[in-house]
Order: structure tokens, then C-alpha cells, then sequence
């Protein structure tokens, strides 16, 4: 008896006053995903301009000595025609087009190299070494107020090596006998590029393969010289982005997490969160969407592909199919750039931050081995047409012969 009345109370309530759940009351208003990610926290301001490498890739000591990163602006985005190698999908030897960032990356000066020791605390530096001659530009980088300084910086280290050359020689051969990482101090060229700032941004590379001797010896070898992107990454590599996003100051909870609009006749606005919490516990979680600093936050990208490295006979816009002579800027330049006249990547994709941006190129932490990253790119067609307009001409010559003879515009007098 006990047993059938359990079983009939078990079935009667089962089926007549079951709990709102699974598909019996799938309504938004009782179960919806939350919005924003919870991974990014805290949405607040970057400390730096810069992105930081705050990681390096893993070090295989076999390789030779390389640099595993460098700096790049960013100029602007173009699109580009492609043949897409994909065999088994329906899109195999079909042209796709895709939207690419063009970053524009003067050579780096390497000025010196640290040399740092494992403790169970973490890094620890040994000592750090500088070259002889130091530009202004990186000196810059040293003060808050140039114009109104002594310009003291580095002279006095200079100084003192020069006269006392033991010193100098006895500093390196205690890293090269107790360092086991080895960063070199590099800075970019701000004289190359077409801005208004004039002090140079600077980061410490990590120096990868081979040991330690070899490392220092690779660090010193490139002391007051310039180098090249082509020197750190190749055609088709993939790899990582680190920047700082286009800042959009204050805003709302709707803006800042994209939570749902409230009812339309709602008092006191409606682009708000309705409940922010039960009573108890008597303090808003911090997983609740509220307003505040959207914009300008620190962030990485993984698996960035190149498209082209824009050195040498690469620094232009033609490919094998369009050979037209024609520089890799739109026509009137990048907006809110100006033009590229320096070394370039071409990655796919979008790059955070604004324009003139400095952006952080780094070797990928992690070996990709997907069949889309390990395609070979070649390009068919590089759109160069103005980006202020409807763009209809891909170079001035393409222009002038459209036009024909034009009437010359008469000249300024200044009398």
C-alpha cells in the first residue's frame, strides 16, 4: 500500500505541477544567456598606449637566434581578390574576397638587451647592458618634458664605459654565464613615419634559440642598427596582435554590454538594467552589467595571417595578375593616415585600435596546425581605389586615361 501511494503521489505531482523547466516554459523571461563576457574583467582603461608582450612563444634552443616580435601603426584596411585553396569544399579554386589591415613597420633600432634569471618568485633581472650611442627620439622616451630638460639621459653610462671598457666587458660575461633569457631593448623610428609625435616607443624582445652565449652575441651584433620586419616574420606566418582598442569614453549599460532595451512606457528611461540583484546579499555582483569605460582596453588577438610583407619588391600593390604599377596606398592616401612609405604587413582581418595606432607583432604562442592557417596566399588583386568616395579608379593613370584632356586649372597669384 505505502508503495502504490508513493508511486501515485510521485506521477500526480510529476505531471501536473512540474517545475519550469526544459522545454516546458522555454520564454525568455525565465531563461536567456547572459550578456557580455565575464572573461574580460575589469573593463576599465589601459595603463599604456602600447600593447605588452606579457608572454613570448616557447623556446626551441635548436633554432638559430631570432627576434620573436616587433611594432608596427596601423594604417588603415583595404580588400583583397584571392583563389580560395581549400580542396572538399564548394568554394575550392573560387576567387573570395576578404578584408585586410595594412600595418605599416619601419625598422626597429635595437639600444641594448637585459639578461634575466628564473627565481620561484618569477623573473629576476641580472643586469642590463645599453649601447654607446643613443638617438633622441628613444631618450625622449625617458622624460615627460622634453623641451624643458637637461637632455642628460645616458650621457654620464656612456661616459663611464668608454673610459672604464673592463667594466662593460665584465657586465656582459655576467649575463652570458647566468642568464637564461635574453631580451633585447629596441625602439621604433618615429622620424620615418608622417606624425606629429616624435617620441619613440619601446619594448624589450625576447631573443629565442640557440643558448645563452649565443643569444648575447646575437644582441650585440645588432647594437645602434636597424631592423627589418622581414628579419622577424615571414609570408603566410601567423601570428599574434596585442593593442589597445579605439576608446569610446563613458556609456551606458546598453552600449557597454548590449543588454535588451526596456518596455517603451518604462519610467526613467528604458536602456537600463531593470533588477540589479535579489536584496540579500545586501551589494550589486560584480557580474551584473552597469555603465562606465567602454573602449581603450588592453587586448590580444591570436593567429593573425599574412598576406603579404610589404619589403623590397613586395612594397607596392601589384600581384601576379594585376600588374599594374601602383603603390600599396588608396588613391588621396589612408584616411585619418595619411601614406605608407615604409615596410608593410598585410594581415587578414581587422586590428584593434584607431588609426596611427601602435600595435605589438608577436610570433604565435601557440602552433597552429589547421588547414586554413597552413594555406599558401596568393593574391589576385589588391583594391588601392579611394577610401573617401565612391572609389571608381584604381591608380592616377587609370584616372587620367578615363578622363581624357581636362582643363588646366589656372594658377595662384600672389600679386
Amino acid at each position: 500500500f505505502f508503495f502504490f501511494f508513493f508511486f501515485f503521489f510521485f506521477f500526480f505531482f510529476f505531471f501536473f505541477f512540474r517545475f519550469p523547466t526544459g522545454k516546458a516554459m522555454s520564454h525568455r523571461k525565465y531563461e536567456a544567456p547572459r550578456h557580455g563576457s565575464l572573461g574580460f574583467l575589469p573593463r576599465k582603461r589601459s595603463r599604456r598606449a602600447r600593447g605588452k608582450c606579457k608572454a613570448f612563444p616557447k623556446e626551441n634552443k635548436k633554432q638559430a637566434p631570432h627576434f620573436t616580435a616587433f611594432m608596427g601603426y596601423k594604417a588603415g584596411m583595404t580588400h583583397v581578390v584571392r583563389d580560395l585553396n581549400k580542396p572538399g569544399s564548394k568554394m575550392n579554386k573560387k576567387e573570395v574576397i576578404e578584408a585586410v589591415t595594412i600595418v605599416e613597420t619601419p625598422p626597429m633600432v635595437v639600444v641594448g638587451f637585459v639578461g634575466y634569471i628564473r627565481t620561484p618568485r618569477g623573473l629576476r633581472t641580472i643586469g642590463t647592458v645599453w649601447a654607446n650611442h643613443i638617438g633622441d627620439e628613444c631618450r625622449r622616451r625617458f622624460y615627460k618634458k622634453w623641451y624643458s630638460s637637461k637632455k642628460k639621459a645616458f650621457t654620464q653610462y656612456a661616459k663611464k664605459y668608454s673610459q672604464h671598457p673592463g667594466l662593460l666587458k665584465q657586465r656582459i660575461d655576467a649575463i652570458r654565464n647566468r642568464a637564461c633569457i635574453i631580451r633585447a631593448i629596441a625602439h621604433t623610428q618615429m622620424h620615418l613615419l608622417h606624425m606629429r609625435q616624435r617620441k619613440a616607443h619601446m619594448m624589450e624582445i625576447q631573443i629565442n634559440g640557440g643558448n645563452t652565449h649565443q643569444k648575447v652575441d646575437f644582441a650585440l651584433k645588432f647594437f645602434e642598427k636597424p631592423v627589418s620586419v622581414g628579419q622577424v616574420f615571414a609570408q603566410n606566418e601567423i601570428i599574434d596582435t596585442i593593442a589597445v582598442t579605439k576608446g569610446h569614453g563613458f556609456e551606458g549599460v546598453t552600449t557597454r554590454w548590449g543588454t535588451a532595451r526596456l518596455p517603451r512606457k518604462t519610467h526613467r528611461g528604458l536602456r537600463k538594467v531593470a533588477c540589479i540583484g535579489a536584496w540579500h546579499p545586501a551589494r550589486v555582483s560584480y557580474a551584473v552589467a552597469r555603465a562606465g569605460q567602454c573602449g581603450y582596453h588592453h587586448r590580444t588577438e591570436m593567429n593573425k595571417k599574412i598576406y603579404r610583407l610589404g619589403v623590397g619588391q613586395m612594397r607596392n600593390g601589384k600581384t601576379e595578375f594585376d600588374l599594374t604599377k601602383k603603390p600599396i596606398n588608396p588613391m588621396g592616401g589612408f584616411p585619418h593616415y595619411g601614406m605608407v612609405r615604409n615596410d608593410f604587413l598585410m594581415l587578414k582581418g581587422c586590428v584593434a585600435g584607431p588609426k596611427k595606432r601602435v600595435i605589438t607583432l608577436r610570433k604565435s604562442i601557440f602552433l597552429s596546425t589547421s588547414r586554413t592557417h597552413l594555406e599558401q596566399i596568393s593574391l589576385k588583386f589588391i583594391d588601392t581605389s579611394s577610401k573617401f568616395g565612391h572609389g571608381r579608379f584604381q591608380s592616377s593613370d587609370e584616372k587620367r586615361k578615363y578622363l581624357g584632356q581636362v582643363k588646366e586649372r589656372p594658377k595662384y597669384n600672389k600679386e
